[in-house]
């Protein structure tokens, strides 16, 4: 499918309602934008570490935006690598 948008003056665009539809893209769903060469794949971030918030004990504070930050990098460098 191929569907076109514009950039605006700020660098926003509209994701075409197919594309929202087709990934199931809902008001407020984060998404990354995977560089690979000269494209860009867009992908849809379902699972955040919030939706594992309790699972694993800790004794201490821990940095979960930095911990957040680490993950989403790592995750986007797999899904670069391996192409989804």
């Amino acid at each position: 499918m191929t569907v076109i948008s514009t950039v605006g003056r700020r660098g926003q665009m509209t994701i075409p309602r197919a594309i929202r539809r087709s990934l199931n893209l809902k008001e407020g769903d984060r998404v990354a934008f995977i560089q690979r060469g000269d494209q860009v794949v867009l992908q849809p971030l379902t699972n955040t570490l919030l939706d594992l918030r309790g699972s694993v004990p800790v004794v201490e504070p821990q940095d979960f935006d930095a911990i957040r930050r680490q993950v989403t990098q790592e995750h986007a460098r797999k899904v670069a690598q391996n192409g989804g």
